[in-house]
């Protein structure tokens, strides 16, 4: 029962290392676009699943204890509370953290460059093209890639 209190490591340690495994994540997840995080299929669950637990052994090292457990998940909430609270007051950093919509169509015309950049399947503009009620890229005003991942599409009036 001690061990449930006792830690392996200075409490210190535990918030470095969140620190460090918080900060690498956000920039892979950020590296990895819009599309990897803001639309979930079931292997980027996946994706999800074995990130937790490829950084599991940084972050926990050799603790079992429950106090240790609790000391990195009040560091990791509060690290998101901290980048969530800064980013809404500092527009370079919410830009840089958040992204920025990408524009996919404009006017009729598809910009196949964009899409591969974003690695937006034409699949997917297609469905977002059919669900705001378009026949075809020549009905499309203004399609986005949102920073949520989401494809929005304008069609132009008919």
């Amino acid at each position: 029962m001690s061990d449930l209190f006792e830690l392996g490591m200075p409490w210190f340690e535990f918030v470095l290392r969140a620190t460090a495994v918080y900060v690498v994540v956000l920039l892979l997840t950020r590296l990895s676009g819009k599309r990897s995080i803001g639309q979930s299929a079931p292997f980027d669950m996946l994706v999800i699943v074995l990130l937790g637990t490829a950084v599991q052994n940084s972050l926990i090292g050799e603790d079992t204890s429950l106090l240790g457990g609790l000391i990195l998940a009040a560091t990791l909430l509060g690290l998101n509370w901290l980048v969530g609270y800064v980013t809404a007051r500092n527009r370079r950093l919410h830009r840089w953290v958040e992204g920025a919509p990408v524009v996919l169509v404009r006017n009729g015309k598809v910009f196949w460059d964009q899409l591969r950049r974003c690695n937006v399947a034409p699949e997917d503009l297609d469905v977002a093209m059919r669900k705001a009620g378009c026949d075809g890229h020549h009905q499309i005003e203004l399609a986005m890639l949102e920073t949520s991942g989401e494809i929005t599409v304008d069609a132009e009036d008919r």
